[in-house]
């Protein structure tokens, strides 16, 4: 969901082709994470933090890994009488992902966050209202609060990629001189390639293949 919000194109590229290639970016993305993922799990002062927690949702469709999730105290009024695992004392989940970088513009890190509520949500029978982003180059965490507007556009973009991945169609190049030039697939992409370029490549080597070979015999 992510990838669908920064760039639709670099979407299918991941997941509908199967193309990957790493830059300064992601490398840097990568081991952020893998340093939040390989932290010990701990509890102080009632708060209990569990890392590389496994998450998913039959009803959205959806599977993943959250870097760390702390939980706090239980509240009796917040706790599912069916779901074993609250029953037995376990809070509130409170999703936290790690980035690079700082705070973006647009919505892909709040969205990827919010998906990982609804999953808590599903999994653990309680309710989740917030969670946090904590980006490297400013060693802080920002509250996100999951309101209803965030969680609309969040349903709204799972349906989408859904579509996307299930139509295996790539969308056409468009480029951002911002985002191409610091996406590490830009080499496979090729965003400043002129529109229809590699089709009519492709159809003059048929026509002359064609012409070349003459007229079929009898």
């Amino acid at each position: 969901m992510q990838h669908l919000l920064y760039c639709p194109r670099q979407c299918a590229l991941i997941h509908v082709e199967r193309l990957w290639a790493e830059n300064r970016f992601t490398v840097e993305g990568r081991h952020l994470h893998g340093r939040a993922d390989a932290g010990k799990r701990d509890s102080r002062g009632g708060l209990r933090t569990t890392r590389a927690l496994p998450l998913w949702s039959y009803e959205l469709g959806l599977i993943g890994k959250a870097d760390v999730v702390e939980f706090g105290p239980a509240e009796p009024s917040s706790l599912n009488s069916q779901n074993s695992a609250l029953s037995t004392g376990t809070g509130v989940p409170y999703p936290v992902e790690y980035k690079r970088g700082k705070p973006k513009p647009h919505e892909a890190d709040r969205v990827q966050l919010c998906a990982q509520a609804l999953c808590l949500e599903e999994m653990f029978g309680v309710a989740v209202p917030a969670g946090a982003l904590f980006y490297g180059k400013t060693r802080r965490r920002c509250d996100v609060s999951f309101d209803a507007t965030l969680r609309a556009l969040t349903r709204d973009t799972i349906t989408r990629a859904h579509e996307l991945l299930d139509s295996g169609v790539t969308p056409p190049a468009v480029y951002e001189k911002k985002k191409c030039e610091s996406c590490s697939l830009i080499d496979l992409c090729l965003p400043r390639a002129p529109a229809g370029r590699a089709k009519r490549y492709f159809d003059r080597a048929l026509a002359d293949a064609v012409s070349s070979a003459g007229p079929a015999s009898e």
